[in-house]
């Protein structure tokens, strides 16, 4: 069983920025790809950004050039650094993982992310 644990998130104001940490435990594994999603209010949960076991990361188009996924491979840690904050990215963030099945690669679904971390709310205000 992996844990997820989030923290960092808060309140900015548009063009700020914040970075979120999640930190795995339990059952882990460093070659295990982790993710970030988010929630916002009335909306379904969406994936913002991946990255897998060698490294290499997928970013939303929305976050493209402002948000950046890193890992800590040795801590089972994975960060999102949250740059040019807008009113659009409050929401709710989630941290997740796929089983070991995956062998460290991203799913392109978000149902094959089995384990989720309670989620860490991000507020961006004008």
């Amino acid at each position: 069983q992996v844990k997820l644990m989030e923290s960092g998130g808060g309140s900015v104001e548009t063009g700020g920025s914040l970075r979120l940490t999640c930190v795995a435990s339990g059952s882990t594994d460093s070659r295990f790809c982790m993710a970030w999603f988010r929630q916002a209010p009335g909306k379904e949960r969406e994936e913002v950004a991946t990255i897998n076991a060698n490294l290499r990361t997928r970013h939303a188009e929305s976050v493209k050039g402002r948000f950046a996924i890193s890992r800590d491979g040795a801590d089972n840690t994975v960060y999102l650094q949250m740059n040019n904050l807008k009113l659009e990215d409050t929401a709710m963030y989630y941290c997740a993982a796929p089983t070991s099945e995956w062998a460290g690669r991203c799913p392109q679904f978000q149902s094959n992310f089995n384990y989720w971390g309670q989620g860490i709310q991000v507020t961006v205000s004008s």
